[in-house]
């Protein structure tokens, strides 16, 4: 796995991976090797990928997972065309508002929202809404891959049987959400083995954190198909502990959960084509966001665009201030030109803290995504799908390059995405430097964030507009997005890339 400094004063720096055989990026290396791996055996950018995202779920487990959702896009060359797959959560049919009374105090959480009673919203039963992920994964290799479950899935089984690595960063993302993983047995006796976060071994040597029941649930699902999770045992066995623990998910919210293949929305942005996820995810302020950027953006203009599609979703859909969330995204191009951006989340670190003891699933708390308030247009209801910062984006270049894209980060993700994409757009920047440019953020408070590596005058321009912090970036807490993209030049010449903070982040390509 690749490392990075605690220090901030230093410049850290990732190189690109490059290739033409094909490209993988994501936030974790090793699961990236799965992926490529993937490719090597002739698989195509979808294989890879879903490959990936089970890795994920052993590998990265407190970002994505079989117990959270997500979302895809597909472009196939052949075809001419980019497909969108939206596997979001989706609250339980059974779901009653009055579960979440409000306490009168501002809230604790993500999106700002006003407190309720025992942060029911946030951990545990009641923050659990129903995971679309092992349907929305299956289905996409279904309709676009080329290789059957089993195989896809197999990676992953091998790496729950050995267990999850653990070094520093396991150490401190484990121990940064042990208060809440204690309130619940199942979790704490994963996650805090003795009562105490996991630490690496003093003298080098990897050990390895056991997590019980996944990879028998994984090998479930490459028995019994993607339904397996909603019709069959391991729905069977979600059930059973969901029901034990009080959720209100019933066996027929699962029976009838579906994932669903769209067509991608594509904005045009000067001679560029851009797909993004249509429906409730970012993907509709990144096109508003684009259509105000002037014909050579600078930080100050882009500053005024996402303030203005920030202030639109505000008032039209619902969102509210947050803080970066717990999600992980793959970017893969393979060596035909297929592209994949998919974003997958559990929405918080580590969900709604809460694993099932049966299966070993760590399950999302997809509920927080809702508005506590009744009568606003993302308030919780039964059967409702929330409002999402996913932004997963694949842009077709007027030069012939294909560009895959997104980020995890909460509402920092729109403003990273927009950022990247016009590097590479209006600036032509290769991966390397994209990634690496500093950045602003309007998305967290009224004041513009600011990288204080930016040159004084473009920071004296930016405080122009109105108050600004400057905020270094850093390992923990990871204070902007997590950008992760893959780029096929015109020449048929891959790069993939991710975010230089991040201590896993990494791409791999073939020759």
């Amino acid at each position: 796995m690749s490392g990075a400094a605690f220090a901030t004063s230093a410049r850290t720096t990732k190189a690109a991976a490059r290739g033409r055989g094909g490209v993988v990026a994501a936030q974790n290396r090793n699961a990236a090797s799965v992926g490529a791996d993937v490719l090597r055996a002739g698989g195509n950018a979808v294989d890879a990928a879903v490959a990936t995202a089970f890795a994920l779920a052993v590998l990265e487990p407190w970002m994505s997972g079989l117990g959270g959702g997500g979302t895809m896009l597909v472009r196939d060359p052949e075809a001419g065309s980019t497909a969108a797959v939206d596997f979001g959560m989706v609250a339980p049919a059974a779901l009653d508002p009055a579960d979440y009374p409000l306490t009168g105090a501002p809230g604790g959480d993500l999106f700002g929202w006003p407190a309720v009673v025992g942060d029911r919203n946030i951990h545990g039963p009641l923050a659990v809404a129903v995971a679309g992920s092992v349907d929305g994964l299956g289905l996409a290799l279904e309709r676009f891959g080329t290789m059957p479950l089993r195989e896809v899935v197999a990676p992953a089984v091998a790496l729950a049987r050995l267990g999850l690595p653990v070094d520093w960063y396991v150490t401190l993302l484990v121990a940064n959400a042990a208060a809440d993983l204690a309130r619940y047995p199942s979790s704490a006796a994963v996650w805090l083995p003795g009562d105490l976060p996991p630490r690496a071994d003093p003298s080098g040597d990897v050990c390895y954190l056991p997590l019980p029941g996944l990879a028998d649930t994984l090998e479930a699902i490459a028995r019994g198909g993607r339904r397996d999770a909603y019709e069959g045992e391991v729905a069977d066995a979600m059930l059973a502990d969901l029901a034990a623990l009080g959720s209100r998910i019933a066996r027929e919210d699962l029976r009838r959960y579906a994932a669903r293949i769209l067509g991608a929305d594509e904005v045009r942005y000067r001679d560029h084509k851009v797909a993004v996820m249509p429906g409730l995810y970012a993907g509709v302020s990144l096109g508003e966001a684009l259509g105000l950027l002037p014909e050579r953006p600078d930080l100050p203009a882009i500053a005024a665009a996402l303030a203005t599609a920030l202030a639109t979703r505000l008032a039209a859909i619902g969102d509210s201030p947050a803080a970066p969330a717990s999600t992980t995204h793959i970017s893969v191009i393979d060596r035909h030109g297929m592209a994949v951006a998919l974003t997958h989340t559990l929405l918080s670190s580590f969900g709604s803290r809460l694993v099932l003891p049966r299966t070993g699933l760590l399950m999302n708390n997809g509920i927080m995504w809702f508005d506590p308030r009744p009568g606003r247009p993302n308030s919780l209801a039964p059967g409702r799908r929330p409002l999402s910062n996913m932004c997963p984006t694949i842009a077709l270049a007027a030069d012939g390059r294909t560009l895959a894209l997104g980020a995890s980060g909460g509402r920092k993700i729109l403003g990273a995405v927009l950022q990247v994409l016009s590097a590479v757009l209006d600036d032509g920047l290769d991966l390397d430097a994209a990634l690496a440019r500093p950045r602003i953020d309007v998305s967290g408070t009224p004041a513009i964030t600011v990288d204080p590596r930016l040159p004084p005058e473009v920071r004296s321009r930016l405080a122009a507009r109105g108050s600004i912090r400057e905020l270094r970036p850093s390992v923990y807490p990871l204070h902007w997005a997590c950008p992760v993209a893959a780029l096929r030049g015109a020449d048929g010449q891959l790069s993939g890339a991710t975010e230089p903070m991040h201590p896993w982040a990494d791409a791999i390509a073939l020759p």
